[in-house]
This record gives structure tokens, sequence and C-alpha cells, in this order.
């Protein structure tokens, strides 16, 4: 399934990494991850989230707060038996770990294009398959997935459908305009609604939503690292003023966040 990020040729198992019939060859990380994102595809030297958002993303999941929703889209996965999947803009590995729980006997693949983000995630699932690599130029064949997870990521929607098999499905998971409510009011004087369905008018013709639900919970953070961490992961943590997160993170009450997500799923049909 995998395909080379310079030609496009289908890439082949080697004892240290894949090659195409072109000759170009991808070696495989000590870690287990292969790099399939060349450098005149990097628009930095390091693109992607750093070493700090993905440890305090790393310790903010692990420690649980996000457990329903992962659940949830690894039961929502499971519902759909695909015989391969892809986790794009897999982070650090969380939701991925779930997705390979939940799917034992199908093939997967997780991308992110942060070195430090999947460093971290191939130590979680040896069977999947990690990549360095962009989302924009996503190194698999097409037509070559039966499912997709997107989850807090953001989603090139025409790559999407070009890697999905016919009747094959992308499940998208993202905050709704109410997520984080009341973190969001501590830290900004004026807290502006947005409409949490804008991708639904970015989804192109020959894929159609088939499925939405949404999760909500609610968060109590006793922890100041709790707090920061949170703070860490999201744009909250450079967006707001240093005051405000101080304020946040040090107040003596538990913190109490109402977690809202929207899942939807959309099929490809020709």
């Amino acid at each position: 399934m995998l395909a080379c990020p310079l030609c496009q040729a289908p890439l082949a198992q080697l004892d240290n990494g894949v090659a195409c019939a072109a000759g170009h060859r991808f070696d495989r990380a000590r870690q287990g991850y292969l790099n399939l994102l060349p450098v005149q595809h990097k628009n930095s030297r390091d693109p992607g989230d750093n070493q700090a958002m993905v440890e305090a993303r790393r310790d903010f999941l692990d420690a649980g707060h996000y457990a329903p929703v992962a659940k949830r889209l690894a039961e929502l996965a499971a519902e759909r038996a695909p015989r391969s999947w892809l986790d794009i803009g897999c982070g650090e590995g969380y939701y991925t770990a779930q997705l390979a729980q939940a799917l034992p006997e199908a093939e997967g693949f997780a991308l992110d294009i942060s070195r430090e983000a999947v460093k971290r995630a191939c130590r979680r699932s040896p069977q999947v398959t990690w990549m360095v690599a962009s989302m924009a130029r996503v190194p698999l064949q097409a037509d070559s997935c039966d499912f997709i997870a997107s989850v807090f990521s953001p989603l090139d929607w025409q790559e999407a459908k070009r890697l999905l098999a016919p009747g094959g499905g992308l499940m998208r998971v993202g905050p709704t305009s109410g997520h984080l409510m009341q973190l969001r009011q501590m830290l900004y004087d004026e807290v502006r609604p947005y409409a949490d369905d804008k991708h639904l008018a970015l989804v192109p013709d020959g894929m159609h939503h088939a499925h939405g639900e949404v999760l909500e919970f609610t968060l109590a953070l006793a922890e100041p690292k709790a707090r920061a961490d949170l703070l860490a992961m999201t744009p909250h943590g450079w967006r707001a003023s240093a005051e405000k997160r101080a304020q946040v993170i040090g107040q003596a009450e538990p913190f109490t966040v109402t977690v809202s997500m929207r899942y939807d799923y959309f099929v490809r049909q020709d």
C-alpha cells in the first residue's frame, strides 16, 4: 500500500526500510517509523508540533482526560470493520493505539508531519506502520484505505478522497462551538462563537455525510499540571495572555470544563 513520496511508485520492504523501483530509498528510524517526508516537501526545518506541545498532549491524554473521546472513536471504527485504516494527523498516537486495539485484524497506518510526535507514537503499537509524512501528500496508494480517522487535525479533503476505496469512509472528530467554553471564558474578555460545521461545505463531490453525532462530558481538573498541559496542547497556550494562563493554572479550586466533540462520517460513493 505504501507509495513513494517522490514518484508515487509502490514501495517495497527492505531490511531496514523501503524503496521504489526508481531507486528512492527511505530508511526506518531506530524507533520504528518511516520518514517519508522529503526535505523539498517541508515548509520548515522541523514542521509540526514541537517537543513541548507533544509531551504536554501525551501527558494529558495518558492521564485519561479524553478517554471517552477515544473510546467512542474506536467503537465507531469497529462497527465499520475495515480491512485497512489510516490515522491522518496521528500526533503522539493516543487515538491511533485505541484504533489498533479495536481493529486487531486490519492493516493500520498512521502519519504526522511532526517527527517529535511520531517518535513517541510508534512506541504505542508496533503493529501499526508509523510514518512522518505530509497530510497533503500521503505516501499511500489511491483507493487503498477502507477507513480514515482525522482527530483534531487539518484535512486535505481531495487527498482523503483519493486514499479511500469506494465504499470506504472518513471519520472526522473535532470540537463543537461549546468545547472548553469555561476555559475560553476565563482566558478571553470576549468569547466569539464559531460555526463548527464549516467543514461540511468542503466535502468533495462523491462523498456522502452518512453519520453525525455529538459527545459531551465534564472534566474536573484538580491538578495544576493537567491545566497547564491542556493549555499547552491547544492554541490557547499561545493566544491567551500569560497572566490569564497563570490564573487558570494556579486557581485553588478544581477547574471544571466541558468537553464537546462532534463525529462526522463521510462515505466515498464513486
